[in-house]
């Protein structure tokens, strides 16, 4: 665990109502998982939007140490093949065992470009902080990730990003505060909400059931709140203060 975590505001804000699933996990448990955000807020957001139903096999892409499949299985009831490529799998199952859950979660260690699954496979595919490494070149949806979900199968994800898209030129439209991180190449993949919708229709298989931003501020808030329980050394968030960043949901269903 990192050093700079706060422990005693993550048992404070982890415990937060407006999510009531999340708040049946140890802070501590959920702090250990820490990979860039807190994924059970966001996996809780997006499976507002999904259609989950118990015994669906659901691909978890990009879990890291496996606590969204974890969620996944005991909140749904669903099998998760929880595949990512920075994650032994071997670390996962026994993460996985813990929980006994050896019947529902299957761990992968794999590249999203290399996906071992045939097509029509999956019921759903989860995809939460992950997409925006890998998904945004043109034909990763088309010829990687689409084809693995069944003909009226749902894929849902939530990426960090912004509430519109910079326009103009680039370098003399991005706000002072968040140059440091635009030259760093950490934000060159963060897209808006609206940016995420037209890169998966432009595939001409699937609609956009939801394309929206986390209500009320809740997305740049949970930013926030995340980047002070683990004290991160970039302020991304905090030197934001709302202006520009927040978590973006999609949920998308095949159609071809």
């Amino acid at each position: 665990m990192a050093t700079n975590v706060n422990m005693e505001l993550a048992r404070k804000l982890l415990r937060n109502e407006d999510f009531p699933r999340t708040c049946k996990y140890e802070p501590d448990w959920m702090v250990s998982l820490d990979m860039g955000c807190p994924t059970l807020w966001l996996l809780e957001r997006l499976c507002e939007k999904m259609d989950l139903k118990p015994g669906m096999r659901v691909l978890d892409l990009g879990c890291g140490k496996a606590g969204g499949a974890i969620f996944l299985a005991k909140e749904f009831d669903v099998q998760v093949w929880a595949v990512d490529n920075a994650v032994s799998q071997t670390e996962n199952w026994e993460r996985i065992k813990q929980m006994g859950l050896e019947a529902q979660i299957f761990p992968l260690r794999s590249d999203a470009r290399e996906l071992p699954f045939p097509k029509d496979f999956f019921d759903a595919i989860i995809c939460v902080n992950s997409l925006f490494f890998f998904a945004t070149e043109d034909i990763y949806l088309k010829h990687h990730l689409i084809p693995r979900v069944k003909l009226g199968g749902q894929i849902g994800s939530v990426v960090p990003g912004f509430y519109t898209e910079f326009q103009g030129t680039l370098l003399d439209d991005i706000p002072a505060h968040l140059r440091q991180y635009w030259e760093s190449c950490m934000l060159y993949t963060w897209h808006s909400a609206e940016w995420w919708k037209r890169h998966w229709l432009k595939t001409e298989q699937v609609e956009v059931e939801v394309a929206d931003n986390f209500p009320d501020k809740e997305g740049y808030l949970t930013y926030l709140e995340w980047e002070r329980i683990i004290g991160y050394p970039e302020k991304i968030a905090q030197d934001d203060e709302g202006r520009n960043i927040t978590f973006s949901r999609l949920v998308i269903r095949r159609r071809r």
